[in-house]
């Protein structure tokens, strides 16, 4: 399939191309129709061609009548259309009956004729046959499945042909509309990390700033994870696909300093197993940021028990996360969860993983939990 929607028919298929497929198809069915008057009838030379030029005058009327005049009117018409395609078919024997009349009464009057072989007489065994008896239904009936096996191979062709195009177009179409929705949901992202850092990097200057102020010794590291968030969030993650091992390196930074906001009473947890070399393994940026940032925005507020656990693996090319946060009932009874935020990372999810991930979003009675799994193989 993607080898076909990679084929661009507008481009190459251009009307000097189409009119050589459309030559070769019948110099090709006719030299097969030829080969069986000459090899296998035992015809001789020019009553094999002579046939075989008569068989392809009806088969090329009865085509182009039926693919440009008979096709068009049914997609055009809906009333009209559904009746031609209950009589199409009768329509293209009695077409191919009446040409192929027509021809033999031409080639009689010329004083053409097979003398020999098991059509001797045809033409003019034809051409003594009046309209009603040519088209007869009797004559109809009998001939239906000969003339049937005459016009189907290129009948065969043409459907075919036409099917593999629809389906590049529609391939096409979909990916364009697939990429679209990317570049929509990205513009979105940009538009979320645009609002979020400044509040963010507000919050956080604020608590260095409390670090600085009591000297605490673990201000430089604080500065060195605002430097590699926002590099990473800024430069890094503008791509479609970063390394796991930054990913990961951007959640921990991340939750450190969004963890410098809460007291030592709170249980805060970061749990990540995962192999050291993960840089050659791939993942779409930030499906989980807004997890996490919902579960230190929403969560860590009770009046009760205080918890935001996160738990992320990474096991057989499987990207395992889940968050869960308790939530103040009071607060959040009525209202959604994550909003704007949650269902662009749903979207993105059907886009980039749409048969290979699971998310699952649970609103419970006291806490608020998200498993997402992502095959990453």
């Amino acid at each position: 399939m993607e080898k076909i929607s990679k084929v661009n028919f507008d481009k190459y298929y251009t009307p000097g191309i189409k009119i050589l497929c459309h030559a070769f198809m019948w110099i090709f069915f006719s030299s097969l129709l030829f080969l069986n008057y000459w090899v296998e009838l035992k015809l001789s030379f020019d009553s094999s061609f002579l046939l075989t030029a008569r068989g392809t005058v009806n088969n090329m009327v009865v085509f182009y009548i039926f693919f440009y005049v008979i096709v068009p009117k049914i997609f055009k018409s809906n009333v009209l259309g559904v009746f031609l395609v209950l009589i199409c078919l009768p329509i293209c024997i009695y077409i191919w009956l009446s040409v192929n009349y027509l021809q033999f009464i031409g080639m009689n009057y010329f004083g053409i004729e097979i003398n020999s072989g098991p059509l001797q007489n045809i033409v003019s065994r034809n051409a003594k046959q009046t309209v009603a008896e040519a088209l007869s239904f009797k004559n109809v009936f009998g001939n239906a499945m000969l003339v049937i096996y005459s016009f189907s191979p290129p009948f065969f062709v043409k459907m075919l042909f036409d099917i593999t195009r629809l389906f590049n177009r529609t391939i096409y179409f979909q990916k364009q509309t697939s990429e679209l929705e990317l570049q929509n949901l990205n513009i979105e992202k940009d538009f979320l990390k645009a609002q979020l850092n400044p509040h963010f990097l507000f919050n956080t200057l604020n608590n260095l700033y409390g670090l600085v102020v009591k000297k605490d010794p673990s201000a430089p590291e604080a500065i060195i994870n605002i430097s590699d968030l926002m590099a990473y969030t800024l430069y890094e993650s503008n791509t479609e696909q970063v390394p796991l091992e930054k990913e990961l390196d951007f959640i921990r930074n991340y939750f450190a300093l969004e963890k410098m906001r809460y007291s030592a009473d709170k249980e805060i947890e970061l749990n990540i197993s995962a192999p050291e070399d993960l840089h050659q393994v791939m993942i779409a940026p930030l499906l989980t940021f807004t997890f996490i940032e919902n579960g230190f925005k929403y969560g860590l507020k009770s009046s009760d028990r205080n918890f935001l656990i996160i738990n992320i693996n990474f096991v057989k090319n499987i990207f395992y996360f889940s968050i869960e946060n308790n939530k103040d009932t009071n607060i959040h009874k009525n209202g959604p969860f994550g909003g704007i935020g949650v269902k662009n990372v749903e979207k993105r999810l059907n886009l980039l993983y749409p048969a290979n991930h699971s998310l699952k979003i649970e609103d419970r009675e006291n806490s608020f939990f998200v498993s997402l799994s992502i095959n990453l193989t």
